[in-house]
């Protein structure tokens, strides 16, 4: 997540789901030295573990906006089209939603990252009917086939679904 917070000169990043804040911390060694990082957890553990981990690695308390509320509670306050970077890293059964509201906070050329999107080689095996998978496979397909977004599946781990936001496609004269 450092190279692609690097890569997008993200300035602006949310991530929905924040763990213990390891991979937000990534993000903000990549991202700009101003840039500022919302991360969205309903979980007050988790978010005390980032808290924690943002204090243990000296990152300026300007850097962070930790919010402990449900993700869509909170995305539709957020600005369209003012962010550089949206990591997703939610329960597979509400991961379309996030998704759909994460394309949104995205400005021309943001990059958007899926965590976690193979679900163990699951999403790939056709004859895998449980609910998250056939949840995450349904939305890893609309991803592909939003014109809004240019995506792509890096190969690591269970796999990281990355998609920049393009520009509207104009018609031609």
């Amino acid at each position: 997540m450092r190279v692609v917070a690097a890569a997008a000169q993200a300035r602006t990043a949310v991530e929905i789901g924040s763990d213990a804040g390891v991979t937000a911390l990534w993000m903000l060694r990549g991202m700009l030295p101003d840039g500022v990082l919302t991360t969205i957890d309903p979980d007050a553990a988790r978010q005390r573990a980032a808290k924690t981990a943002f204090a243990d690695e000296e990152v300026a308390s300007s850097r962070t906006r930790v919010i402990t509320r449900p993700p869509l509670d909170v995305l539709p306050r957020l600005t369209d089209g003012a962010y550089d970077l949206v990591l997703v890293a939610v329960d597979p059964l509400v991961l379309a939603p996030h998704v759909e509201a994460a394309v949104r906070l995205l400005r021309e050329g943001g990059v958007l990252g899926i965590v976690d999107p193979a679900l163990s080689g699951r999403v790939a095996d056709p004859t895998r009917l449980e609910a998250p998978t056939v949840a995450v496979r349904e939305t890893a397909h609309a991803v592909r086939a939003d014109e809004r977004l240019v995506p792509a599946m890096v190969p690591t781990g269970d796999g990281l679904l990355l998609a920049v936001r393009r520009a509207p496609r104009h018609p031609s004269a």
